[in-house]
């Protein structure tokens, strides 16, 4: 009977592994858009937005919500540069405060406040 039992845990055991590997297969690989590409064209000249609504709006490795940045955020009043968007509700932008950070964001909850240099 225990030699049973240690053969089911160990069936359960590799059944888990097995599926674990097959999720990381299956899931996107979080590639970034090339910025000036047809899928992010740049913004020129880069934007100063402010965040609003509100809690923390997080940043995104990619423009997909299957590409998190876990801890990476930025809250209301924040103010973060846009350097490309996309057609879908992204924006690539950087924050500079504590020591910053760049990365995407939902564009929903920005608020332009103006331009930063000349039409490049």
């Amino acid at each position: 009977m225990r030699a049973i039992k240690t053969l089911f845990a160990g069936c359960a055991i590799l059944l888990v592994s097995a599926a674990g590997g097959a999720l990381a297969e299956t899931r996107p690989a979080c590639k970034t858009p090339t910025p000036g590409s047809s899928r992010a064209p740049l913004v020129s000249p880069p934007i100063e937005y402010a965040v609003i609504g509100v809690g923390r709006l997080p940043f995104y490795s990619a423009p997909d919500v299957r590409c998190p940045m876990p801890g990476v955020f930025v809250i209301p009043k924040d103010q973060l540069i846009v350097y490309a968007t996309t057609d879908d509700g992204w924006a690539q932008a950087t924050y500079f405060g504590g020591g910053g950070t760049a990365g995407w964001v939902k564009s929903a909850r920005l608020k332009y406040l103006g331009e930063m240099g000349p039409k490049q």
